[in-house]
């Protein structure tokens, strides 16, 4: 018999002054037996910066597919397609071709450096991608965040991002590999 997801519940409420987004989400994240606590935070993250009411969790983690997270319009076409981790150069490709952006979180230090410099040149061909890349003190700061039922405050504001439940704040780095063109 197979291991069944783990599910998470979360209260998450957002302040993005940057795009003047201020929002509270309940969102219900089913973690697969093989992701870890920071793939699912960064998973959380996401969702926070880009949230808006048609942005969903896709199951990108099982299915090449779906996205982990996509935002589609009301006639079913991909807006915005995101993937969290070091996915592989093709799927990119085929998502790009999917969908009008695509955005890539991409944690995990040496080993995501290592995989941007193995396909950079496949990604600079894809005009609409944007690689954002999460340093290791930040991805794994988010993870002991983790916990089954939480109440997390996300601050968006000057390029600054916190992620915040009320006894620890994080702050979450950002650096920007590609940018889409």
């Amino acid at each position: 018999m197979a291991i069944k997801a783990t599910i998470f519940k979360a209260n998450l409420q957002i302040a993005d002054m940057e795009r003047h987004y201020y929002q509270d989400h309940v969102l219900t994240l089913a973690r697969h037996p093989s992701e870890t606590d920071e793939r699912m935070m960064v998973r959380l993250l996401a969702f926070a910066l880009h949230a808006h009411e048609y942005l969903e969790f896709g199951q990108g983690m099982t299915n090449d597919d779906e996205a982990d997270l996509w935002k589609k319009d009301l006639t079913g076409s991909i807006e915005l397609w995101i993937d969290v981790g070091i996915p592989d150069e093709k799927l990119i490709r085929k998502a790009c071709g999917r969908s009008n952006q695509v955005v890539v979180y991409c944690y995990g230090g040496r080993v995501a450096d290592m995989w941007f410099a193995k396909d950079s040149a496949q990604f600079a061909r894809q005009k609409n991608l944007t690689i954002i890349n999460l340093p290791s003190m930040s991805s794994q700061a988010l993870a002991k965040l983790a916990q089954r039922n939480m109440n997390l405050q996300c601050t968006i504001q000057d390029g600054q991002v916190w992620l915040s439940d009320g006894a620890t704040s994080v702050q979450v780095e950002r650096v920007t590999l590609k940018a889409k063109e």
